[in-house]
């Protein structure tokens, strides 16, 4: 059990925003925060619903479309992190997620103008440059709006934006699909003509402008710790990098098995979210269409609650005296989706494999807002972004490179055929999944132990009080 607090620290602890903000409009900025991540993964993740023209009209083969959607995008997207993430954690946080958005919505609609995979390439490095700069900026200004009690719910509830952006890129994807296949190219005026795959690409990035003006409305918060002490004042320079890996170094076990761990998992979602659409496609013999309507109805609806289950689920925890809840929440869904993860893709009717995948989704959306939480929880405010970086640099990258280039690989190469994405989906993540619910049952001790002592380890304050709140077709 947590260990006793202060009356100031217990005040602090379960007020549930900071001073100066009213929970609406705290909740607001979640929002608003929420639709950016939102439009950043509807522009991450239209590629894969384009695989199919993309191919034909560029001659590029599944392996570089994997590098596209993998290495081409998230090299930089976690590269590109760290010394964002050291802006984020010394200067103006609303002013860097802005200028984040206004260039990965350029670079999304660059994309349509590509005649080459390597023109391609460059402006999917560039999406993954200009959204680098949300999510440490994003994670951190959120920790400054509420209590620490409250946090895993909210960055719970900005998670949501990873489901409904992966939904809403499939669900409108497949319309625009719909909408412009088989009638030609279109023509735009001082643009000029653009195949259905390009005007896809340029219709992705108009929602930025909206993201754009509505990020005008919100007010950088105060840094504060968690004990509720004021920080570092704005613009002062970021901490040395020394301080950085001193404090990586002081919680190499925790920090090594989270991001083991937490990467595993994120490798498994990353791997659904660019190949699953069409991994229904070459099974059931069904339209990208439908696979994309199926898919991103599973995302919008059970993956958008699994984030905020999650919250809830680790809030309840923490009240009943567990002081590792969110890694032990993690622990528990991980476990739950492994055997899923092995048989889901193998279903014999698409109606079979749609409600395999159902509970497939919402077990692997759970963790999706404790793995931020728990950093942001063990770090003191000026090194929050930059361990969130360190945290993308390796787990999130590993993620990417793996996920979508070893689908197609193993299906070729395991399996025989490129048709086999199925099979390669079961054996990938129903091997990755396990192991990194085993390296997070690891990470719980050390993760209990600083929660419950505070502040032997980067001035963390003592473990929060009990909270208050609370169509079918035959397969091949």
């Amino acid at each position: 059990m947590p260990n006793e607090q202060d009356a100031g620290a217990r005040a602090a602890a379960t007020t549930p925003q900071r001073p100066g903000f009213t929970p609406t409009y705290a909740w607001y900025v979640v929002g608003v925060l929420m639709f950016a991540y939102i439009v950043s993964f509807i522009d991450r993740l239209i590629l894969g619903l384009l695989v199919q023209p993309i191919k034909a009209d560029l001659g590029v083969s599944d392996t570089q479309i994997g590098l596209l959607a993998g290495v081409g995008f998230a090299l930089f997207y976690t590269v590109m992190g760290v010394p964002l993430a050291r802006l984020a954690d010394s200067r103006n946080r609303k002013w860097l997620i802005i200028a984040g958005i206004t260039m990965w919505s350029a670079m999304t609609a660059a994309s349509a103008f590509a005649t080459s995979f390597t023109g391609l390439l460059i402006a999917r490095i560039g999406v993954g440059v200009g959204e680098a700069s949300l999510t440490p900026a994003a994670t951190s200004m959120i920790v400054d709006y509420f209590a620490r009690d409250r946090v895993a719910r909210a960055l719970g509830v900005y998670a949501m934006g990873i489901y409904l952006g992966a939904g809403v890129a499939l669900l409108a994807g497949s319309v625009v699909v719909q909408a412009v296949t088989g009638n030609g190219p279109v023509t735009i005026a001082g643009l000029g003509t653009f195949n259905a795959w390009q005007l896809a690409f340029l219709l992705a990035a108009l929602p930025g402008a909206l993201v754009v003006a509505m990020m005008l409305t919100v007010r950088e918060p105060q840094r504060t710790e968690h004990s509720g002490a004021v920080a570092a004042s704005q613009g002062e320079a970021a901490p040395p990098l020394r301080e950085v890996l001193a404090f990586i170094g002081r919680n190499r076990r925790l920090l090594g098995a989270h991001c083991f761990g937490y990467g595993a998992l994120g490798t498994a979602v990353t791997a659904y979210l660019v190949w699953a659409p069409e991994m229904l496609r070459r099974a059931y013999g069904i339209p990208i269409a439908q696979a994309a309507l199926i898919y991103g109805g599973l995302l919008v609806t059970l993956g958008t609650f699994g984030p905020y289950l999650g919250g809830w689920w680790a809030q309840r925890s923490a009240a009943s005296g567990h002081a590792d809840a969110e890694l032990r929440v993690s622990v528990i869904a991980t476990a739950l989706v492994t055997p899923l993860l092995a048989t889901a893709p193998l279903m014999p009717s698409i109606t079979l494999a749609t409600i395999a995948l159902a509970p497939v989704v919402l077990l692997l959306a759970v963790p999706q807002g404790l793995a931020p939480t728990v950093l942001q929880l063990i770090a003191p405010n000026r090194l929050r972004g930059q361990l969130l970086s360190a945290f993308m640099l390796v787990a999130v990258l590993a993620a990417y490179l793996v996920g979508p280039t070893a689908v197609p690989l193993l299906a070729k190469g395991v399996f025989g055929s490129d048709q086999e994405l199925d099979r390669a989906l079961a054996l990938l993540c129903g091997l990755l999944v396990p192991l990194g619910s085993v390296s997070l049952a690891y990470a719980r001790r050390p993760y209990r132990e600083l929660m419950i002592a505070g502040g032997r380890a980067g001035g963390l304050r003592p473990a929060r009080p009990p909270a208050t709140i609370a169509s079918s077709g035959t397969r091949r």
